[in-house]
């Protein structure tokens, strides 16, 4: 067993039979008592266009404001609410009065159609529906949503912060096994999955998390990604008011807007998905090309011995070496960036900690609440996506090959209550002695660690019958994102007698290429040197490959494939 640091919710033990009874507070009783610790210090920070923040004590008057008034109109204990809409204070604040009121929030995709959100309606049955400013007018017609209330003080009457009680009313609150939220994963048309978890599953997960990563109250957290996702919503939004810090809104990611939160915002704490990450590290380091050959050759030098020293010796001079180069990428606040949502090139990872950057990796899915592994900074494995957190959850291999490689498989209480209204989807994920199946291939080293080869619906049998994992060679282009901005890898049937697949690569180029190449996109003149230019790339990337991985087909694509708001790809294409 690995050695444990002190539990990061010891202090929790002072409000144990008072604050809260069970094992775990609610999400409610976990806020209230992060505001008796810090009820001066900020909580909810947004730029619109000049900077508001709530602090602690006043985010819980709104929110106890709310849940007051929904608790007049009958909502209670087993009601569900649905919130959809840009990141802002509006938003936490309607999540958290709906738990006030002992109900269950149902958080929707603000990206998604008018259609997709109906039907995700339909299957929640909310009694109410916080939705922004966009869609207000439409869904205010629409029967499933309930009574529709809004998220934008353009729509004053229904505003979230205009709502106030006009009787006093008596709040029967959520306990610690009750539903919190409902999270939909995917098949928004259709027979939608919800995710089901209970108060339990998300503050466990949110404080365990922390047995891997020291957080606290002066931390600011940026919520640039979507916060309906699972990965924002606990990641973020609940780890920060778990400790008393600050959370900051996004509502884009245009680079200049976002360049300008994380410096005014003072970002301590940012978590993005790979997409991003890969698109900051590109422009950092187009930077540093462009100052001259003799620039880039000194500063790739002083990044290797970064690095060097960094592994040795737990110090990180990078963060002084390269102060002027962060500064400009408005990243000098940042204390750790940690990348989840799907898998970050192992040479991308190391680029930012030679650069001085604490940046780690971690792992979960919507059905874990999501976390379920995260680097140490002091210990951190760049192809791991972190180590789980023993002996307060469990993980083990499943069917595991001669590498060691099989499906992922966990136990610990932030592991679903099961898929809202299906039984038999529920039933197929668990294994029947009570481990949950995630569908992802990996394999676990000595120390705990966790190493993922990618998604088993996913994978490839070559024509040789070996196995391949798309991520795997996805994960080889990260570094070339500025002259690709989508790769997507899958298998192709070559022999149709043996079904044996080959491996294709579908290539969106990038902007930057066009741009390099002096070639419009869509243009003939443009296909040949665009072509030549993928090709020599997938060249590169398939010298480094072993033979059975490597890339035998391309196809350049016109428009990119859809994507999930957390920037993957929707594999729903047709081969």
């Amino acid at each position: 067993m690995k050695a444990q640091r002190p539990k990061p919710w010891g202090f929790l033990d002072k409000w144990r039979g008072t604050a809260f009874t069970g094992e775990w507070p609610t999400v409610p009783e976990m806020f209230r008592i992060s505001v008796e610790r810090f009820s001066d210090r900020p909580c909810f920070t947004a730029f619109e266009p000049d900077r508001v923040t709530l602090t602690y004590r006043e985010a819980l008057e709104r929110v106890e404001t709310v849940a007051r008034w929904l608790a007049s109109q009958g909502i209670a204990r087993g009601d569900r609410v649905a919130v959809s809409g840009k990141n802002s204070p509006e938003w936490a604040v309607a999540y958290l009065a709906v738990l006030f009121a002992g109900a269950t929030v149902v958080p929707i995709d603000y990206g998604l159609h008018d259609a997709e959100i109906e039907n995700l309606l339909r299957a929640s049955e909310p009694k109410f529906f916080f939705v922004d400013e966009e869609k207000y007018g439409y869904f205010s017609t629409v029967k499933a949503a309930g009574k529709v209330l809004s998220l934008s003080k353009k729509f004053p009457d229904g505003y979230v912060y205009s709502l106030k009680p006009s009787r006093d009313v008596k709040i029967v609150p959520a306990a610690e096994e009750d539903l919190a939220a409902i999270m939909f994963t995917s098949g928004t048309m259709g027979n939608p999955k919800g995710v089901m978890l209970t108060h339990r599953n998300l503050v466990s997960d949110c404080y365990i998390a922390q047995s891997n990563l020291l957080i606290t109250s002066t931390d600011v957290f940026y919520a640039l990604l979507p916060i309906h996702h699972s990965y924002t919503m606990l990641a973020v939004f609940i780890e920060a008011i778990s400790v008393g810090a600050e959370v900051v809104f996004g509502k884009s990611m245009a680079v200049s807007k976002m360049l300008k939160e994380l410096r005014e915002g003072k970002i301590t704490m940012l978590l993005g998905v790979p997409l991003l990450f890969n698109k900051l590290l590109a422009g950092i380091m187009k930077g540093i090309r462009d100052k001259g050959i003799v620039v880039y050759g000194i500063m790739k030098f002083l990044m290797g011995i970064s690095y060097l020293v960094k592994k040795v010796t737990g110090m990180n001079p990078g963060k002084t070496l390269f102060k002027t180069v962060l500064d400009k990428a408005s990243l000098s606040t940042v204390r750790i960036a940690i990348s989840g949502g799907g898998p970050l090139a192992a040479s991308v990872f190391r680029v930012y900690n030679e650069l001085g950057i604490d940046f780690i990796q971690g792992y979960g899915l919507t059905e874990t609440s999501p976390i379920v592994a995260l680097n140490p900074i002091e210990k951190f494995k760049i192809k791991s996506v972190g180590s789980y957190f023993p002996p307060h959850m469990e993980m083990k291999i499943l069917d595991p090959d001669e590498k060691g490689v099989g499906e992922v498989a966990i136990k610990g209480p932030m592991v679903m209550k099961g898929y809202f209204n299906m039984p038999e989807e529920t039933a197929k994920v668990f294994t029947e002695d009570g481990w949950f199946r995630t569908g992802d291939l990996g394999w676990i080293d000595d120390e705990y660690y966790l190493y993922l080869c990618g998604r088993a619906k996913n994978m490839i049998v070559t024509e040789g019958g070996k196995n391949v994992y798309p991520e795997e060679i996805e994960n080889a282009f990260q570094l070339y994102y500025n002259d690709i901005e989508q790769i997507t890898v899958r298998g192709y049937v070559m022999d149709a007698a043996t079904k044996s697949e080959g491996i294709e690569a579908l290539v969106y180029p990038a902007e930057d290429l066009f741009k390099r190449l002096d070639v419009m996109r869509g243009t003939p003149e443009a296909e040949d040197p665009v072509r030549q230019a993928v090709e020599e790339i997938v060249d590169r990337v398939n010298r480094a490959l072993q033979p059975y991985q490597r890339i035998s087909r391309v196809t350049l694509l016109a428009e990119p494939l859809e994507m999930t708001t957390t920037r993957k790809v929707k594999r729903n294409f047709a081969k």
